[in-house]
């Protein structure tokens, strides 16, 4: 595998996970929330995947008296009210190991403040999640996670194809991140075809198969729609810089050979900061820019008023449409539209290869946490799932039969997977402390500021030695 590069978190780092990984934000929460009944999987395919699991021998051993693994997190990996039914990877756990995942909620904001208070506590919560960007290193520099190495056997079949990955984030004196996947969901373009349609272009997805969805198309759709006056509006949303900053494949704050890495001189950095100001000088660029203001307002896609919406695919890991029980209607149809499709960010015609920014679906063990060897057996029962086509099959059937996706939305989300794994892009700005990430995530003065008319020179000038400063101390920490 090429030499890692890391690049690019999710920004405002408000999030709400739902599945697997997810998040929103109140900011971008301008319609009701789902309100679903618990599904559970049904005997028939619970079965089917019990089967497939026992007769698999890459699972190997069992677990002693305690098969309980306790997850501190705002959002449930078991069934919940979001529509998604008991994850496959869940389901092996519990029919090959008879493991269960304890529950311990919390609010996004606050998770480290409780994590510690359980670990004051021995309380004994045995794993968090870190595929929000901002556990590691951190956590490992404030002694709230345990390395893995004693648990976890990267060269093992289970994880020989992820070894790389986790090699490359090692931190002093082990792997502190259970890297279980890469994926490309972390920002995709969602649109509507019928607006695409009636503006007189060729759909993004078909762009995409035939190697022409580039910044330069996706610059020259954003011209032809935005007409601000008469509500056409361009982009919108939290994520569009983060995405767009990916796609150049050099990080804000990277990771090599067990160091930080200060990116914010690269010329491909500048490259991107540039192409943002520029989208913003010709109106392309909706919030926080103009009447439009703070507010996110993702049902505008649906309503044929905007033209691009970057999130995470978390944004369709629900419902398509369903009333909720306060009878309203909502779902990610109603919001987007019926006819909205994705595709990944576009490509940076001057770059090497296609990035795309990639989500790290991982993993901490906690420190003081009770049962490592259960959180290694479902970390293993997560990999088998992704490894085993049959067992992936029906895990790609879920997506369809809970989110009403079509067989083009899996097939692309698929696509988008591989692309972060053959070029990840992650990014560690928000993983060192939280005075960097809200120095250099600032929407007015870091590095979101060409998108709201400030020059990158002038943002770099501001911002390059107090991060240094910081970069530095954590390396030396």
């Amino acid at each position: 595998m090429r030499k890692m590069k890391i690049v690019l978190a999710m920004l405002m780092a408000a999030t709400v996970c739902m599945g697997a990984v997810g998040c929103s934000s109140a900011a971008e929460s301008s319609v009701s929330e789902p309100d679903f009944s618990i599904q559970e999987m049904d005997s028939k395919t619970r079965e089917e995947v019990a089967s497939l699991a026992a007769a698999d021998e890459r699972l190997t051993g069992d677990l002693g008296e305690n098969k309980t693994i306790k997850w501190l997190s705002d959002w449930d990996i078991n069934p919940d009210g979001t529509g998604k039914t008991t994850p496959t990877d869940l389901a092996v756990f519990q029919e090959r190991y008879g493991g269960e995942v304890q529950w311990y909620q919390c609010i996004y904001g606050e998770r480290y403040d409780q994590l510690a208070n359980y670990i004051n506590s021995d309380e004994g919560i045995d794993f968090f999640y870190a595929g929000n960007f901002d556990a590691f290193p951190k956590g490992a520099i404030r002694g709230m996670f345990i390395p893995f190495d004693d648990y976890i056997d990267l060269d093992s079949e289970l994880w020989s194809d992820v070894k790389d990955i986790n090699d490359s984030i090692a931190w002093k004196d082990g792997h502190y991140m259970a890297v279980v996947q890469l994926t490309g969901d972390n920002c995709a373009v969602v649109y509507n075809r019928d607006t695409v349609e009636e503006l007189g272009f060729d759909d993004p997805a078909e762009m995409f198969e035939d190697g022409e969805w580039t910044w330069d198309v996706f610059e020259d759709m954003l011209e032809t729609f935005v007409d601000v006056p008469n509500q056409k509006y361009g982009l919108d949303g939290w994520w569009f810089e983060s995405g767009l900053s990916a796609t150049v494949g050099v990080p804000y704050i990277g990771l090599e050979n067990g160091k930080l890495v200060n990116n914010l001189t690269n010329g491909d950095i500048e490259r991107v900061q540039n192409f943002m100001y520029d989208l913003y000088t010709k109106d392309c660029i909706a919030i926080g820019n103009g009447d439009f203001g703070w507010t996110a307002c993702p049902q505008y896609i649906g309503e044929g008023k905007e033209l691009f919406y970057p999130i995470g695919l978390w944004g369709l890991y629900g419902k398509a449409a369903e009333e909720n029980l306060k009878g309203e209607l909502t779902g990610w149809q109603v919001t987007y539209g019926e006819n909205c499709m994705f595709v990944p960010m576009p490509k940076d015609p001057e770059a090497d290869e296609y990035y795309i920014p990639a989500n790290m679906e991982s993993y901490c063990f906690v420190k003081g946490g009770k049962n490592p060897e259960g959180v290694a057996k479902y970390l293993d029962c997560k990999r088998l799932t992704m490894l085993n086509e049959d067992i992936k099959a029906i895990a790609d059937q879920q997506f369809i039969d809970d989110y009403s996706w079509t067989e083009e939305m899996i097939e692309m989300k698929n696509t988008m997977d591989e692309m972060a794994m053959e070029n990840p892009v992650i990014d560690f700005k928000n993983g060192i402390s939280t005075d960097l990430a809200t120095l250099i995530d600032d929407s007015g003065t870091g590095i979101r500021a060409s998108g709201k008319g400030l020059l990158w020179n002038e943002t770099l000038g501001a911002l390059k030695d107090p991060v240094q400063t910081m970069v530095d101390e954590a390396n030396n920490s």
